[in-house]
């Protein structure tokens, strides 16, 4: 089986950080840079992300697979398992599976519902660059600028643009596989299952992806869950306020 590609930074206990959809390890640099003072981070690219390995499979499962085999290659114990939409849908997932290997969960703007469809203007937009006809990253972002009006989400997606060749850019998603499996990112927790060991949700003031009445499910399927609000953030909440985030994560590690 392959393994998934990792930055490995700091020394103490294992800290798994799972970006969300479109993104990569390297999104959590700094961020990553900060945990290192007193855990051991690996940032991971997820299957079809950043510098891992491209396959036509594409769903929950096999990404819950693709950390448990990272894991016991790394012989890590007792994890804390950190991750962001996408990458909290798979934190979740993987928690409640394998609850022996995970000694605290965090989960970034995301629930254990499901979510309608809701990327395809992304993925329009990355689909109508023709990198046969483009050759550099301004003529990228004017591509993207026409289906997308926001500036940050357009800095986001660029991040993945890089050199496959001499004079050749590509995407380091497999977006061919994303596309053809969109409908699986939003799929939900299964039902019956959970995990009971400390767990935090961190919701963006600003965001929507983790509503008021999402509580109760939440509780469901991880009976001691803190849900606390980053103050002034959105969907990334760790890039909108990174103080108040660190502090939050740092809390919640921080207590037996």
């Amino acid at each position: 089986m392959k393994l998934l590609h990792s930055t490995i930074i700091g020394q103490g206990q294992a800290l798994i950080i799972a970006h969300g959809y479109f993104g990569m390890g390297d999104n959590w640099k700094s961020m990553a840079t900060r945990f290192a003072k007193h855990f051991e981070v690996h940032s991971v690219d997820q299957r079809n992300h950043g510098k891992s390995f491209h396959t036509d499979d594409f769903n929950y499962e096999v990404l819950v697979e693709d950390l448990y085999h990272y894991i016991n290659h790394y012989h890590l114990k007792d994890v804390i398992l950190l991750g962001h939409s996408m990458g909290g849908k798979v934190a979740m997932l993987f928690a409640v599976t394998y609850p022996e290997m995970v000694n605290k969960l965090v989960v970034v703007d995301i629930a254990p519902k499901y979510y309608p469809p809701h990327h395809e203007f992304i993925l329009k937009a990355l689909n109508s660059v023709d990198f046969e006809k483009i050759a550099s990253r301004r003529e990228v972002a004017s591509v993207l600028k026409q289906h997308i009006d926001a500036p940050g989400v357009i800095q986001f997606l660029l991040k993945n643009v890089y050199w496959k060749d001499k004079g050749k850019l590509a995407f380091r998603f497999n977006l061919e596989s994303l596309t053809e499996n969109n409908n699986e990112v939003g799929e939900a927790l299964p039902s019956f299952t959970n995990y009971d060991k400390p767990t935090l949700f961190l919701k963006g003031e600003n965001s929507g992806y983790i509503a008021q009445n999402d509580a109760d499910l939440i509780e469901l399927h991880f009976p001691i869950a803190k849900i606390i609000t980053v103050k002034n953030s959105g969907h990334w909440t760790h890039a909108d306020n990174p103080e108040d985030f660190y502090d939050k994560v740092a809390q919640f590690l921080s207590e037996n």
